[in-house]
């Protein structure tokens, strides 16, 4: 059984009898217009500057989103085919584009570190064999944490692949310190399976307190909260695998690739041409025997390299994650609060004239109405979609403030613009950054709102600033009589549903097809929406039958100015400030300037005041900071104190930190970066890293003074001459991994560049200072510790009693 109960056409609609009249029908074509649209009138969205619509396909929690891209777009050629010939589906951007290029860079970046390493431990090792043996250890602990991260659901991002690459330094340690040690034994004239045997047994103690502490480095990051806690989860947890693999091969599968494949060096202790290190170590032995006699004068700089590293930590500017040129920009167009849907229109068809115009451009789309985040008329979208970077004269970051001044020039409209990034914990504001201001009274607010404003506009340290309490809108106020609406039976509830009818867009029904659901939707005339007058036409049907004028029961009120709406911050009347920064001006920078202007403009304590989004995630980043690598020096405190058994020795083991983080501090200034959230992991790197030159030099002290009997300054200079040639060459190894991520310039670099500066440097300044400063204090605190014990020792003895 089927009936007619569903009308599809204008004609259908229009022909509809809704009362009779004098004995004749009354349509509804006669008193009103039908007409196919959209289901709101005032929503319009122009992509590439024609008419159409924007559909943001986004992916679910853990979806491979290259996988989804590429499934789209093996879909598109069938909905195509499924459209109406003038319909065009066709795609506005592709965030996996620059996601593709950023993994490409790092993939390539990760080739040539390889490549790299390999060929200096050729230059260092001077035997293939040795080398060969170093580079499959390598490739195998690369390939085994690939298996691994498979194993425990890791995806391959900028994140873990930098990590990595950073990892390919540390991996490379464990084989070349056991390589190198077999290596010193064959020099010597050992066979190989007895240098394979005493060389790992040596050897053994040394590489496993270097991995586990350096493993205890990362821990508290795998315990940090929040957002940043989970970016970095992964990123630690690919490190910590890849040295666990690495040691196990190094202590397992290196010596056992010795023994078959490693041949007795040609070139015997004291025979052959000395090369570049043997003279850098006999130059190195020298310099350490001068530090050794002036103890004070290394010590001084020991303890001013401490007070630098704090200063510069103190002053250097703070930053989040460095902004990336994702070659997406996202922008917000306001204008007037009583701006008309007509007018709005043709002020972004205007936009979208010189934005297609710009060479940088590859497509654009605009957007107006209440929909996509936007509560008004008065603040529409903008999604400019940039060439790659190989294909434009300018980066994304250097576009905004070229076109900026063009789209002032239109006028009427407000246009902010900012970089859509990979990494986002915003609230998809109009600029990058937003603080939010708080109190119980609009009154209040709205004032100090606009005072702080003007005053952030004023400063060079913000660009773009603006807030969202649109007070100018015209507001219509109508007050009800309620003594005469009871008269005719006319309730409140009446006369609000009255007026939505007549001046909202209120959906009275619908109709459904094969393909689809409609609404059907009641509004007034267009041309009679905006003006006051159409009230005086609006009727009321009585209870009992009779029509009331709107007049009769309510008082239309002078137009006054009021706001557009209320925005709260959660039960609170509040007001978010968006801004963006010039280049040159930290984040950090940024709010303390945020909360001197409010000092000096007197904003009172009834008016609260607080970042959001970014900002607010970078202060609880900022915040956390010394928190976080005071967790990382107890942790590798704690590890190194068990396997050693020994308060002191890992004092003397950390005492090569402060160096390190003053070079990367350093290095991260003059490189005209910010202290930012990668500089920081940077930072926690080096603390694995560095305090290997320690563990390296202290192991064979403490055990040429257990075995051999040497005294404590002759034992850790033998240490440090006899290391010097491994620790040259695993830093050599950080940093040749460091080096590529420094000076990446293709797509993502901006990510993985602070990371790499700070190693960068942090590796240069400790191999300069800790080479020289480590031995001494091993020296000065043994002998202050062992004096004090022998102190003890004797005062015990003045009071034990004699024999009766």
């Amino acid at each position: 059984m089927q009936t007619n109960d569903q009308l599809f056409t204008e004609g259908d609609y229009q022909n509809v009898v809704i009362t009779w009249r004098n004995g004749a029908p009354v349509r509804i074509g006669d008193i009103a217009k039908v007409t196919v649209g959209p289901e709101d009138a005032y929503v319009g969205a122009w992509p590439s500057g024609a008419p159409g619509l924007g559909v943001i396909v986004q992916r679910q929690p853990g979806a491979n989103i290259i996988e989804i891209a590429d499934r789209i777009t093996e879909e598109l050629p069938r909905l195509r085919e499924s459209l109406p010939s003038d319909v065009n589906v066709a795609v506005l951007n592709d965030r996996t584009r620059t996601i593709r290029a950023s993994l490409h860079e790092v993939e390539l970046t990760l080739v040539v570190t390889l490549v790299l390493v390999v060929m200096v431990m050729g230059v260092f090792l001077r035997q293939v064999s040795a080398t060969a043996i170093v580079a499959v250890i390598l490739g195998i602990s690369v390939i085994a944490t690939f298996a691994a991260m498979y194993l425990f659901g890791f995806s391959l991002n900028n994140l873990t692949l930098v990590a990595l690459v950073i990892a390919i330094g540390f991996v490379v340690d464990d084989a070349i310190v056991v390589v190198k040690n077999i290596h010193r034994h064959m020099e010597a004239g050992a066979s190989a399976v007895e240098a394979a045997l005493e060389g790992a047994r040596e050897i053994g103690f040394t590489v496993v307190p270097i991995t586990l502490s350096l493993i205890a480095a990362f821990t508290p990051l795998l315990f940090m909260g929040g957002i940043v806690g989970r970016l970095f989860r992964e990123f630690s947890l690919t490190i910590a695998l890849s040295l666990l693999i690495s040691v196990v091969l190094a202590l397992a599968l290196a010596p056992t690739l010795c023994a078959l494949f490693m041949k007795a060096p040609k070139h015997g202790v004291g025979h052959g041409k000395k090369t570049l290190t043997d003279r850098l170590g006999v130059g190195y032995a020298s310099a350490l025997r001068w530090s050794l006699r002036h103890k004070t004068f290394t010590m001084a700089v020991f303890l001013a390299t401490i007070a630098a590293t704090v200063a510069t930590y103190i002053h250097i500017p703070k930053g989040f994650f460095p902004p990336q040129d994702t070659a997406f920009i996202i922008g917000t167009t306001i204008a007037p609060e009583d701006i008309s849907y007509e007018a709005m229109r043709e002020k972004h068809l205007a936009l979208a004239d010189i934005v297609r115009a710009d060479p940088a451009v590859q497509d654009f789309s605009t957007a107006i109405g209440r929909t996509g985040g936007s509560q008004s008329l008065a603040n529409g979208r903008l999604w400019i979609v940039l060439k790659d970077r190989s294909d434009r004269d300018v980066s994304a970051e250097g576009f905004i403030p070229r076109i900026r001044p063009k789209l002032a020039a239109i006028p009427g409209v407000a246009v902010q613009l900012r970089s859509a990034q990979d990494i986002n914990l915003g609230i998809g504001g109009a600029a990058q950054y937003s603080y939010v201001m708080t109190a119980a009274d609009q009154a209040e607010l709205a004032p100090w709102a606009e005072r702080l404003t003007r005053a952030m506009a004023d400063s060079p340290a913000f660009r773009d600033v603006r807030h969202d309490m649109q007070l100018g809108a015209r507001i219509q106020q109508i007050t009800i009589d309620r003594a005469a609406a009871a008269r005719y039976g006319i309730s409140v509830d009446m006369i609000d549903q009255a007026l939505y009818d007549s001046f909202g867009q209120r959906q009275i029904g619908e109709y459904q097809t094969q393909i689809g659901q409609y609404q059907i939707v009641l509004e007034v005339e267009p041309s009679q929406f905006s003006r006051v007058a159409t009230l005086n036409s609006l009727f009321l049907r009585a209870p009992t039958g009779g029509m009331v004028p709107l007049s009769a029961v309510a008082k239309v009120e002078p137009q006054q100015a009021g706001p557009l709406f209320i925005n709260r911050s959660g039960l609170a009347p509040s007001a978010t400030i968006s801004f963006n920064l010039p280049v040159g001006v930290s984040l950090g920078e940024a709010i303390s300037t945020i909360e001197r202007l409010k000092t000096e403009i007197r904003v009172p304590v009834t008016v609260g005041g607080r970042t959001q989004g970014t900002a607010r995630a970078f202060e609880d980043s900022l915040a956390s900071q010394p928190f976080l690598i005071a967790a990382a020096l107890i942790a590798v405190y704690i590890i190194l104190g068990v396997l050693y058994e020994s308060f002191l020795t890992p004092t003397v083991i950390l005492s090569t930190l402060p160096s390190a983080g003053l070079g990367a501090l350093l290095l991260i200034w003059l490189w005209g970066l910010d202290f930012s959230v990668m500089a920081l992991i940077g930072v926690i790197l080096l603390i694995g890293i560095v305090k290997k030159n320690g563990i390296l030099m202290v192991d064979f002290a403490l055990d040429a003074e257990r075995r051999r009997g040497f005294d404590m300054e002759e034992a850790i200079y033998q240490a440090a001459v006899t290391r010097f040639r491994p620790i040259i060459m695993t830093t050599i190894a950080a940093l040749l991994a460091a080096i590529p991520l420094m000076l990446a310039t293709g797509t993502g670099a901006e990510l993985r560049e602070p990371l790499g500066v700070a190693v960068v440097g942090g590796l240069l300044v400790n191999q300069a200072l800790t080479l020289f400063s480590t031995p001494v204090v091993y020296v000065v605190l043994n002998r202050t510790f062992n004096r004090k014990k022998r102190r003890e020792r004797t005062n015990d003895l003045d009071v034990i009693p004699g024999p009766a």
